[in-house]
């Protein structure tokens, strides 16, 4: 996925100019993982775009929480909005970027060209002779090797698992640098090292700067905007850059059109919508389907000074659930995991709290072709049957499909069939009520940092008590509740697994055994398990789009019968609102709004 969610090593040498002539390969604007590219050499501008879309004005967001640094690639701190860690953004700029009406194509920004041989064991990026940074010095080659090394050694721990294969970097020329692999063969892996944000080696190597300490020091950057004025916590302000340098590229020809693009924290979502409504803020885009259908009544809704629609995607939604930590002994029976899955009562929830707007998710890449449904495929059953012995029976023999209840908010049946799987593994009703097995009771607390959950939380909590398992809900601040994610110090909580149409070298971080203990690693259930761990080279190494979404859905099958996760939902839509001086292009890509990318002001 070129997911979501960081950071990363080592000086290496380099290798001679007479070496590298040798794996020469046809330079190329634009690469894609499987096929073609969609847009030619030649392309003007992206279909999701205004080309002439008028410049000017300013847009302002809300973000919930708050913020206390400006270096996103670390573990430490709560970097602001806006300041992207991978791909490019508002600050930074990536060596390429994807196109987001593609599964996987990456066109060439700070690159101008990208070269991979014959047998993916390497890739060449050739630096745009124009690429500068904010203070007019050239972005250059080891600039990229020295932002690989840093991001490897002092960033967070998802690059480390992102870059795994890549065993040297060099800088061959001031504008051409050769990332050599580990492993031949892994499709993905030039286009994942293509998406790398650079940074400026000589800002960061200035006396006085540490790259591994959090800091609201404005940085240096090469994209169309530069830090404005800073509230710690409460506001930032981003400004258009003055000729910036990659104003003219097709790719970005349409985008960008804010001169000044503002993020304002609020510590309340009823505060922030109230805020909307006020106008200290433009668009938002809502979350919550209660809010959505009885919370919108307000006079510049009515009136038509703010518009609201929701809007068809074809985005992967990934999972979103109850998320079980293993590492806790409480969870590490699976059966255990199974049986409280019986006590979230999603039918009547969402009649409930989202006027039956929701579907209930049933695979970890929702929303898309890779989701698993109905029993294996002959392809599907090649890759599974090795590895029978290992894997939950079910994989081979049932459809997946989440505990359903009748919808009258009773859930008597499930409760029922709960409190036998919990009978039958030996956890039994002890004097307080709880249930227990050789000492280990069957009590934890979900964490969150977000209080809307409470409403679907609590009525999950009172069935585990009607059968005998004691859970409470905790809401932590932002910043806490990040600092114990980041350390696994959880037993359940609530969260997404974001998926993209092309899974590849992040799926290592988010189940990978080497993650799942590795503190800031994104493998929150600490999954460990070899299978998972084969499965997810199969998808890294995959030679089609065919053989992707094969392998793909196979892993998915081993995950869901895991019960690693209670699955909640997904909604196949976007609900936006927003004050009517903003325009978007007619067409908006199917996989991201890009508000702040992509629309306008019209005064």
């Amino acid at each position: 996925m070129r997911v979501l969610f960081a950071a990363c090593l080592l000086l290496l040498p380099l290798h001679s100019h007479a070496q590298d002539s040798v794996s020469a390969a046809d330079p190329k604007h634009a690469v894609a993982l499987h096929g073609s590219v969609k847009y030619a050499k030649d392309f003007t501008q992206l279909a999701y775009v205004r080309r002439d879309a008028p410049n000017g004005g300013t847009i302002k967001n809300q973000v919930i929480g708050s913020f206390d640094s400006l270096n996103p690639f670390i573990i430490k701190g709560t970097p602001a909005a806006g300041m992207n860690y991978v791909r490019s953004g508002l600050v930074y700029q990536s060596l390429m970027q994807n196109a987001w009406d593609e599964p996987f194509s990456l066109y060439g920004i700070l690159a101008e060209s990208i070269e991979i041989g014959e047998d993916r064991s390497w890739v060449a990026f050739n630096i745009r002779p124009e690429a500068k940074w904010h203070d007019d010095k050239p972005v250059t080659a080891e600039d990229v090797v020295w932002t690989f090394n840093t991001l490897i050694e002092k960033g967070n721990p998802f690059f480390k698992a992102y870059w795994g294969d890549v065993k040297t970097v060099t800088a061959i020329t001031p504008s051409r640098v050769k990332f050599d692999f580990s492993v031949s063969g892994n499709a993905e892996l030039p286009l994942v090292v293509a998406e790398m944000v650079v940074l400026p080696k000589h800002f960061w190597t200035a006396e006085g700067r540490n790259f591994d300490q959090s800091s609201l020091e404005a940085p240096l950057g090469s994209g169309p905007y530069k830090v404005g004025k800073i509230d710690a916590g409460r506001s930032i302000q981003y400004v258009r850059a003055d000729n910036w340098w990659g104003k003219d590229l097709p790719f970005f020809k349409g985008m960008y059109n804010f001169d000044t693009i503002e993020y304002d924290y609020y510590r309340d979502s009823n505060v922030a919508l109230e805020a909307f409504f006020a106008g200290e803020y433009d668009v938002k885009l809502e979350n919550t389907a209660k809010l959505w259908a009885q919370g919108y009544n307000a006079p510049p809704v009515k009136d038509g000074r703010i518009t609201k629609e929701e809007i068809e995607n074809a985005r992967p939604s990934g999972m979103q659930g109850f998320i079980y930590n293993i590492r806790r002994p409480i969870f590490q029976d699976v059966e255990v995991r199974k049986a409280l899955a019986y006590a979230f009562d999603f039918e009547w929830s969402n009649r409930q709290f989202a006027f039956g707007t929701y579907t209930r998710t049933d695979s970890y890449f929702e929303n898309s072709q890779l989701a698993s449904s109905g029993l294996p495929s002959s392809e599907e059953l090649a890759l599974l049957e090795p590895h029978r012995a290992k894997i939950p029976a079910e994989v081979f023999t049932t459809t997946y499909a989440p505990p359903v209840s009748d919808g009258s908010g009773s859930n008597r049946a499930n409760l029922r069939i709960a409190a036998k799987i919990l009978d039958d593994a030996g956890y039994k009703l002890v004097a307080d009520g709880i249930r227990a097995k050789d000492g280990q009771r069957l009590e934890f607390e979900i964490l969150d940092s977000n209080p809307q959950f409470e409403r679907w939380v609590l009525p999950f909590t009172k069935a585990l008590e009607r059968i005998g398992v004691k859970a409470s809900f905790r809401v932590v601040d932002t910043a806490q509740y990040q600092n114990r994610m980041n350390e696994f110090d959880f037993d359940m909580t609530i969260g997404v697994f974001g998926q993209s149409n092309s899974p590849g070298n992040e799926q290592r971080d988010f189940w990978g055994s080497a993650k799942a203990n590795m503190p800031g690693a994104r493998n929150y259930i600490g999954v460990s398990d070899p299978v998972i761990d084969g499965f997810i080279e199969k998808i890294i190494h995959a030679t089609s789009r065919e053989d992707l979404v094969t392998k793909t859905r196979a892993m998915d099958r081993i995950l869901l019968w895991s019960h690693y996760v209670i699955p909640m939902w997904h909604y196949p839509k976007w609900r936006v609102a927003y004050w009517s001086r903003l325009q978007r292009p007619e067409q908006l890509s199917p996989i991201s709004p890009l508000i702040t990318e992509t629309w306008w002001e019209e005064k």
